[in-house]
Order: structure tokens, then C-alpha cells, then sequence
């Protein structure tokens, strides 16, 4: 595929680059061949940059496609790993386990993963007796289904060794965040929360206390309906990706329509740049901090800077009118 190969080509690819190629590719794959899907997996399993979206949605292809790069492609991120293993069967998790380095967190996910399956019935049901005449398996049968009981165990136990044996090869499971403001699991969780039953009010007070800012800036971040300011703000906040997915659908419901495959709102978050997030987030307290000074928070101070960010909507609106349009 000549989309394939010119991507192949970009050894850096701008954000500009990754998101016209995750557009270009995935109608022009599901148009190929069987051969030409295989030959165009292998080939981007070798690329160490790669859209989230197409990650994922190469992942789920059949396994005979998919397993080079499931097994191979280091551009795979974490949670699009975990996200396949728990939307596919068994083939998949094994092309997974079969990478070279697995991360702490996937391999938490896989263990979780397999322990939590039903636990397949080694034989047949158990045979139905009759009072007057009993049944019973033949001796050879029995011997049969113990065998193969058997051998699912320790084919089972012989996977969870693998997957935890490469813990000890393996580095940090997160980023490195020193120095950055981050998200505690409380606040990540008092936003999700809040996102999930579209309380605005309540979102806005907690994204003003994870930002360590005035309120009046978590509502204009809010206010923004492209859902960009508000991916920005997550994006540098640490927020885990699927959260922060989750978060901007349910608030920007515009956000949760497909596209390839993947929501609006995945492609909004893979096209960030994490440091320009962080920069711009910073930008924007700095801004707040010279407009509500800490002595009298909720008071403007009367010379403010031009605020380069939200531009969309006006300062004065009530954010009681947004929760309204999201009930």
C-alpha cells in the first residue's frame, strides 16, 4: 500500500502526519486484499510511531493479520494492549504475551484478564443417571477428560508464569511525572464521577482543585465545545487515556461519534502533545493567577492580560446554563 510505505517513510512524523494518516489508512485497509493487509501489518509493525486509533484497530483485526503486530510493534501503547486483550479471545492475548517486554500494568491486566474468565469445562456435561439403569463414562474416556483437564491447568498456570517472568525485565510502567502537576486517584476519580452523571457544577469545582486555580478558569476551560481545552487540560494533567476519553464524550457528546472505528474524542486525545499540553495548562494559571489574585480569589484584578485561551464563548455565562444542557 502506498500509504503504508510513505508513512514508513516519515521517521518523525508531526501530529499533523499521524492524524491524516490514521484518516487515509483505515478505509483504504479495509478495501485490501488479505495479502496486502498482512503485508501492509508487518511492514508498520517496524515503526516506532504510530496513531492510537490504528494501533487499536489493527489490533483487532483477525489474529492470522493482527499477531506480528501485536507481538512486534513497539509504537502499541499500554492501555490500546489492555483495551485489545479485553475485547478479543485468547489468540490475541497470547500474540501480546509473546512480546519481548510486557509493562507492570499489562501484565496486571492480563493476570486480572485470565483469572476472571469462566473456567472452560474440561469434557462434555456431566451424563444424566437413571435410577433403574446407572451410567457411567467408560474408564477410557474418564482417562481422557483427566488428561485434558489436566493439561488446560498447566497451560494456564504456564502463562501466568510467562507473563509475570517478564516483570523482571521490565522498566516503569508510567511516565515520568516529576515536577508536574498530577492528577491524584481521588480527584481522577471525583471527575470521572462527575463527568459520568454530567454534573458541570461539580466537575468544574473539582477540575479547579486538581488545577490548583480559580474556578473562573475551570469553567472557561469547560465552556470551550470543541472539548479541545478541556483534552488539553487532561492530557497534562496525567489523566489515563481511556479516563480522559471517557470524560470528554460524556460532556461533549459530539465527541462520541464514531469515526473509524474510534470516537471523535479518542482522536481529539491522541493528536496532543503531552509537554505542549503541559506548557499551555501552565500558560493558563499563570493567567489566572495575575487576573485572581490569592488574597481576594473571586476578585478580578483590574488590569488583566489578554487571555489567548477560550475564545469561544464569553466569560459571563453561567455555568448552571451548562448543566442544564447536559440534563
Amino acid at each position: 500500500m502506498a500509504t503504508v510505505s510513505s508513512f514508513e517513510n516519515l521517521s518523525h512524523p508531526t501530529r499533523s502526519e499521524l492524524r491524516q494518516f490514521a484518516e487515509l489508512f483505515m478505509p483504504l485497509f479495509q478495501a485490501s486484499s488479505d495479502e496486502a493487509k498482512r503485508q501492509a501489518v508487518a511492514a508498520l509493525s517496524q515503526c516506532e510511531n504510530m496513531p492510537a486509533a490504528v494501533a487499536l484497530f489493527i489490533g483487532n483485526q483477525p489474529i492470522e493479520i493482527a499477531a506480528p503486530f501485536l507481538a512486534a510493534s513497539k509504537a502499541v501503547a499500554d492501555d490500546t494492549l489492555i483495551t485489545i486483550a479485553r475485547m478479543q479471545g485468547a489468540a490475541h492475548v497470547k500474540a501480546i504475551v509473546s512480546r519481548d517486554s510486557l509493562s507492570p500494568k499489562v501484565i496486571d491486566a492480563l493476570v486480572a484478564l485470565r483469572q476472571s474468565q469462566p473456567r472452560s469445562a474440561g469434557a462434555s456435561a456431566p451424563i444424566m443417571e437413571s435410577p433403574a439403569v446407572p451410567l457411567s463414562p467408560a474408564p477410557a474416556e474418564t482417562n481422557e477428560a483427566d488428561a485434558l483437564e489436566e493439561q488446560r491447568v498447566a497451560n494456564e498456570e504456564a502463562l501466568r508464569e510467562r507473563i509475570l517472568g517478564l516483570a523482571s525485565h521490565l522498566g516503569r510502567a508510567d511516565e515520568d511525572r516529576l515536577g508536574l502537576r498530577t492528577l491524584t486517584d481521588i480527584q481522577e476519580a471525583l471527575l470521572v464521577r462527575f463527568a459520568r452523571s454530567r454534573e458541570a457544577t461539580h466537575f468544574a469545582t473539582a477540575l479547579a482543585d486538581a488545577l490548583s486555580a480559580s474556578r473562573w478558569l475551570a469553567e472557561r476551560i469547560m465552556l470551550d465545545l470543541s472539548g479541545q481545552q478541556l483534552a488539553t487540560t487532561l492530557t497534562s494533567l496525567g489523566m489515563s487515556f481511556l479516563d480522559a476519553v471517557f470524560v470528554l464524550e460524556r460532556l461533549h457528546p459530539h465527541l462520541a461519534d464514531q469515526q473509524h472505528n474510534v470516537t471523535r474524542g479518542w482522536m481529539v486525545l491522541d493528536a496532543l502533545d503531552p509537554e505542549e499540553c503541559h506548557e499551555r495548562v501552565e500558560a493558563w494559571r499563570r493567567a489566572d493567577r495575575y487576573t485572581y489574585r490569592p488574597e481576594a480569589p473571586d476578585t478580578p484584578a483590574p488590569a488583566a492580560p489578554d487571555h489567548r485561551f477560550i475564545r469561544q464563548a464569553a466569560p459571563q455565562r453561567d455555568m448552571r446554563v451548562m448543566g442544564r444542557r447536559y440534563r
